[in-house]
């Protein structure tokens, strides 16, 4: 399976028609959070995104809610959002947890969780599934520009608990592009020029 992986568009439309235009070639996409910039400009990025006709797993980054991305995502059928929630596509299970975690310095404007809260959210992440995060798990792909790590240690534990065949991330802009592995996990920090890829076919 050929996927798309993407993270924080931040309202950049042009990267959102690049996108649009990368999913072409592959089987599905995959966007982990931050589709706009402080709750605002939403329904704009989405309505170019709806151009994507294969199917696609979204979660929240956190600059907007759960409920805010669903509901902007009515005008694309084929994306399914994952908050705390999982679904099955092409054979494949997915899990997909957003927001920012553990909680930003940004203050109240951020969708975040602390470590507690999304222990709850990752507990059904069944072993094997791709996990869709926002923020990163901790020491992987999570360096900010000061070179302070910056992701989730509860996130890392169930990696390293549930063995994802892959992980999707964004969030840490210094660490856009970037992959790592944990145990046989590959850890994608995907950013707004999408990463192509190869996902190999699920075992039984």
């Amino acid at each position: 399976m050929k996927c798309l992986l993407f993270s924080d568009l931040h309202c950049d439309l042009a990267a959102a028609e690049r996108l649009v235009n990368l999913s072409r070639d592959v089987d599905l996409v995959i966007g982990a959070g931050d589709f706009s910039i402080r709750h605002e400009g939403l329904a704009e990025t989405l309505a170019v995104l709806a151009k994507i006709r294969i199917p696609a797993v979204l979660v929240p980054g956190n600059g907007e809610t759960f409920e805010e991305l669903r509901d902007a995502a009515a005008v694309w059928p084929e994306a399914t959002v994952l908050h705390g929630s999982g679904c099955q596509i092409l054979g494949r299970n997915f899990w997909g947890v957003g927001g920012g975690i553990p909680v930003t310095p940004f203050g109240a404007w951020s969708y975040d969780f602390s470590e507690e809260e999304a222990e709850e959210l990752l507990a059904g992440c069944p072993r094997r599934a791709v996990l869709v995060v926002h923020s990163p798990p901790f020491d992987t792909v999570d360096n900010d520009a000061s070179g302070r790590v910056r992701g989730s240690e509860t996130i890392r534990r169930t990696v390293e608990d549930r063995q994802p065949a892959l992980v999707v991330c964004g969030h840490i802009h210094s660490d856009w592009g970037k992959r790592v592995e944990v145990g046989t996990t590959p850890v994608v920090n995907a950013g707004p020029a999408g990463v192509v890829f190869e996902l190999a076919d699920a075992q039984a």
